[in-house]
């Protein structure tokens, strides 16, 4: 049974501690996320601007942390 909610863990119950504990990391996350969409429509309005466009797709990785995004 899947659970989306984070303030619950996988059997429904509330479990607050691991949600303080994991906040950090899903902040991070979305931080690292929204970056990630503004570098690649940064990438597109530069490659439109020379008169070029893109015939494949982009693939970045995150240095530090090594997460890859396609």
């Amino acid at each position: 049974m899947g659970n989306n909610n984070p303030m619950r863990n996988d059997r429904g119950c509330s479990d607050p501690t691991a949600y303080e504990a994991l906040k950090p990391i899903m902040k991070e996350d979305a931080a690292l996320d929204y970056k990630v969409h503004n570098l690649i429509n940064t990438l597109k309005f530069i490659v439109e601007w020379a008169g070029f466009e893109f015939v494949g797709r982009v693939q970045i990785r995150h240095k530090k942390s090594g997460k890859e995004f396609k």
